[in-house]
């Protein structure tokens, strides 16, 4: 007998925060959707979709340009009937500042804030502190901007539900 847990020590998975692609409509069928064509990857204007496990495309804010501009270029270019309309919201995804922010140690940085064009990153004035960066999540489209332009991986991406955003 098979014992399932061990096994799955041994499968590399997507990191559960971040989606495979933007407007992805069968998240939960993609890899028996997906044909592995790559035309996706050939066709991201920033080079964040990348060939991930099995082949399969991914999201890698890591990558290229290291945000999404939301172009909708890996659905047009997909043979597959993968992707949700482009009038529906690419993803349910935010950014998150954790504590290893250089402001948390009182060190002047805004790099976060000047990577994102919805300004949904503000900073809050302290007396006697550096002004401390919040995310107003309702302004995060997830485009993974600040990931980049963050100096000490403060920032990560977290998975919310559809009414916040």
């Amino acid at each position: 007998m098979v014992d399932r847990l061990r096994r799955s020590l041994f499968t590399r998975k997507t990191p559960s925060n971040i989606p495979r692609l933007p407007w992805l409509s069968h998240a939960d069928t993609f890899t028996d959707l997906c044909s592995r064509c790559e035309r996706c990857i050939e066709n991201c204007e920033t080079n964040i979709i990348v060939k991930g496990d099995g082949g399969f495309p991914q999201v890698d804010f890591s990558q290229g340009e290291g945000e999404c501009t939301f172009c909708y270029q890996c659905a047009d270019a997909c043979p597959e009937p993968l992707f949700l309309p482009q009038s529906e919201l690419p993803w349910n995804i935010i950014a998150a500042i954790n504590e290893s922010c250089m402001a948390s140690k009182n060190i002047e940085c805004r790099s976060c804030g000047d990577m994102c064009d919805p300004q949904a990153i503000k900073f809050q004035l302290q007396v006697g502190n550096v002004a401390m960066p919040t995310i107003t999540d309702k302004d995060c489209t997830g485009c993974g901007a600040c990931l980049s332009g963050c100096p000490t991986s403060a920032i990560t991406i977290t998975r919310v539900a559809h009414d916040t955003q």
